[in-house]
């Protein structure tokens, strides 16, 4: 049985003058210890984002983390009538001898946070962290540095409560494109853009079958993805990238969380689809939660097809889409690619934080500090990110 650590006394943990909202914090070693209450958190009166629910990070935990040996390390931290005030989703590991907690998800999350009732989130203070810190020094895993990488800055227009405290700008940033209430999609893609689309568009749309969808059912889910594994290696080999899709567990957690139930009537991770009747053209996968969609992973076809931008005119149906439900935001995830400018003008300002429990854990965070710093500055240098992108590519020939 997995161990929960509970801590009553808050004094125990604030500093001296110092008071907190949060009056105990139970950690649990297992998502499904976590869910009945993590459930419970997934409505609007709590801010989160898709990437922390429940269902995705289970998933990717049984499939994935376990494969990097992560062991759950699920925070929720309490006021004094036992309502959850914020859970933190993270998991730990031992790196070069420190026990680092990160959150849950690996590389497959553009954002991470925890979640938070809304109105602990706008009131938060550096006592209320004190408390939850000092739960997790005094918690047996001995844990001696959260390094919680890709948080927004802001969610849902509220200050993310971690913002407030030790941070630095993340390596890359999040290219954001913004959808404002009543918009038509004609005010979010400009004509000019448009015109050039339907031109490529109009090969296509001559194909028998032609259509843009959302998959719905578990067959059309399930058919989508298996063209996916099968051109994604082929796209990326053609690139001499890694298939990073192939590492132990990505697979089964993505076929599980597309597979997985959300609230809507929709899907953990939500799959996009131009098809026709010989082949699937592209497909793009994200996640969406009434009011952001935040897109994950795609590929396109290998067939002659390829040469109409199929991705592009998929990006089009998917940003329409979206914009005639009423949502406000879309992004297209961490990077600089430049079909991401094409579309999403603005930055979602993106924060790291490397916070030490330990002597160990202060050497580490210095480190990974600076090692993110100096990544952040090759991102800025555009000669260096081609000198980069061109010794990835030679390594991986």
């Amino acid at each position: 049985m997995a161990s929960v650590a509970e801590h009553e006394n808050q004094a125990a943990y604030a500093r001296a003058g110092a008071v907190s909202a949060v009056t105990s914090v139970a950690i649990y070693g297992s998502l499904a210890e976590a869910e009945a209450i993590w459930r419970g958190m997934e409505t609007p009166d709590y801010l989160h984002t898709s990437f922390q629910r429940f269902d995705f990070l289970n998933a990717w935990q049984a499939h994935a983390g376990a494969h990097l040996n992560i062991k759950p390390l699920i925070v929720v931290a309490s006021d004094r009538g036992g309502r959850p005030l914020i859970l933190l989703p993270l998991g730990s590991v031992r790196e070069n001898g420190v026990n680092i907690a990160r959150f849950l998800g690996g590389k497959h999350p553009t954002f991470n946070m925890g979640l938070w009732r809304r109105d602990f989130a706008a009131s938060a203070c550096k006592a209320d962290i004190d408390t939850i810190l000092a739960a997790i020094v005094a918690h047996g895993d001995r844990i001696d540095l959260l390094a919680l990488t890709q948080q927004p800055e802001r969610w849902d227009g509220v200050l993310n409560p971690l913002a407030h405290f030790s941070r630095q700008l993340s390596a890359n940033a999040c290219p954001l494109l913004r959808m404002p209430p009543g918009a038509h999609p004609e005010d979010i893609i400009s004509s000019g853009f448009r015109r050039r689309i339907r031109a490529k568009e109009k090969k296509l749309k001559a194909l028998p079958g032609y259509r843009f969808f959302l998959a719905r059912t578990d067959e059309d889910i399930t058919r989508v993805l298996d063209a996916f594994f099968t051109i994604k290696p082929l796209r990326m080999a053609a690139q001499n990238l890694p298939n990073v899709f192939a590492d132990p567990g990505i697979e089964a957690f993505i076929r599980t969380a597309c597979l997985s139930k959300a609230p809507n009537d929709g899907r953990a991770i939500a799959i996009h689809t131009l098809e026709c009747d010989n082949e699937i053209i592209a497909m793009f996968a994200g996640v969406a939660d009434g009011h952001r969609i935040s897109m994950m992973f795609n590929t396109y076809t290998m067939s002659e097809n390829a040469k109409y931008s199929p991705g592009l005119i998929l990006l089009r149906n998917i940003i329409d889409h979206y914009t005639e439900l009423g949502y406000c935001a879309f992004d297209l995830g961490i990077g600089s690619d430049d079909y991401k400018r094409w579309f999403c003008k603005d930055d979602e300002p993106i924060f790291d934080s490397f916070i030490p429990l330990s002597a160990y854990g202060r050497l580490a965070a210095l480190g990974m500090s600076s090692l993110n710093h100096a990544k952040r500055m090759v991102k800025q240098n555009p000669a260096l990110v081609a000198m980069a992108h061109r010794l990835r590519a030679a390594l991986h020939r």
